[in-house]
C-alpha cells in the first residue's frame, strides 16, 4: 500500500492546531463541563432585584430568573396568588429570635430559618424550638462561604457538614439552601442540586442586617408593607432588633391586606 506522506503530515498538523485551540478555549472560558447539566457558567452573580410600585412583583433580572427556573429553585411565587413566604437568615444570635418565634406562634405563621454552623453550635435550643414549633430549617452553609468562588469539594464539605450536624442533633434533614450574601453561579446551583438541595433566593429584602441601622422601626414598616406582592419570598434577618419589634404589626397588616402566609413546602410557581 502506498502512503501519501504529504496528506498524513497535513492531517497531523491540523490535529495539533485543533487540540491547541481547544486547550486555549478551556483555559480562558468562564464555563465548565458537568456530566449532568452540560455547559454551565462559573461566573459569579450577586442576587439583586428592582422593586416595583403598587404591590406589583419586582423585576428579578432575566439571568437571575432563568437560572433559578432552570434548576428548579425558588425566588418568587405565582403572580396571581396572594401568598407570602417568610424567611429569615440567621448567621448569629443577637438576642431577638426568641421574641420573633413568639410572634410567629401568636400569629400562626410558619417561617423558614436559614442557619449557619455557628448558629447551630451556639444556639441549639433555639434551633430545636424552631423545629418543634413547625418551622422549616434551611442551610446557609457551615461557614458562610462564597459559593461561586469555592470548589465543588469545598461546597460539598461546607453544605454537608451543617446538614450532617443538624441531622445528628435533631434527626432533621434540610432540603432548602440559601447561598450566603446571595452570591452564586449557575455552576454552584447546578452542583448543590446534586446534593439534594433546592436553592432559595428572595423577592424582597431591605437593609435590616446592619447593626448600625437599627432604631428605624417606621422605616422598616414602610419598606416591608409598601413592597408586599403576590408570591413574595420575604427575606428578613433575625439579628435585627427592629424586625423583632415590628414583626407582629407587619404580619397583622399583611393579613389585613388580604395576603396569606405559606411555608416553602407549600410554594406555588
Amino acid at each position: 500500500m502506498k502512503i501519501n506522506i504529504k496528506k498524513m503530515t497535513t492531517f497531523f498538523i491540523c490535529g495539533v492546531i485543533a487540540i491547541f485551540t481547544i486547550s486555549v478555549i478551556n483555559v480562558n472560558t468562564t464555563t465548565v463541563q458537568t456530566s449532568s447539566s452540560g455547559i454551565v457558567s462559573s461566573k459569579k452573580i450577586e442576587w439583586g432585584i428592582k422593586r416595583a410600585d403598587n404591590h406589583e412583583q419586582p423585576d428579578l433580572g432575566a439571568e437571575n430568573k432563568r437560572i433559578i427556573d432552570e434548576y428548579n429553585g425558588i425566588c418568587i411565587g405565582n403572580s396571581q396568588k396572594p401568598y407570602i413566604y417568610l424567611t429569615f437568615d440567621c448567621g448569629y444570635e443577637a438576642g431577638y429570635t426568641e421574641k420573633i418565634l413568639e410572634v410567629l406562634k401568636q400569629n400562626d405563621v410558619k417561617a423558614t430559618f436559614f442557619i449557619t454552623g455557628h448558629y447551630l453550635n451556639s444556639e441549639p435550643d433555639l434551633v430545636k424550638r424552631m423545629i418543634d414549633e413547625g418551622h422549616t430549617i434551611g442551610n446557609h452553609t457551615a461557614d458562610h462561604i462564597c459559593m461561586p468562588e469555592s470548589s465543588e469539594e469545598q461546597i460539598k464539605e461546607d453544605v454537608m457538614e451543617l446538614h450532617t450536624a443538624l441531622y445528628e442533633k435533631f434527626g432533621y434533614e434540610m432540603k432548602y439552601l440559601r447561598p450566603p450574601k446571595g452570591e452564586y453561579s449557575e455552576k454552584s446551583i447546578a452542583y448543590t442540586n446534586t446534593l439534594g438541595y433546592t436553592t432559595v433566593m428572595w423577592s424582597f429584602a431591605y437593609d435590616d442586617w446592619d447593626r448600625n441601622k437599627q432604631g428605624r422601626e417606621e422605616y422598616g414598616k414602610q419598606k416591608i408593607l409598601e413592597n408586599v406582592h403576590n408570591g413574595e419570598v420575604m427575606l428578613l434577618h433575625s439579628t435585627s432588633k427592629d424586625n423583632s419589634n415590628i414583626l407582629d404589626y407587619c404580619i397583622k397588616e399583611i393579613k389585613n391586606m388580604g395576603y396569606e402566609f405559606k411555608s416553602l413546602d407549600e410554594f406555588e410557581k
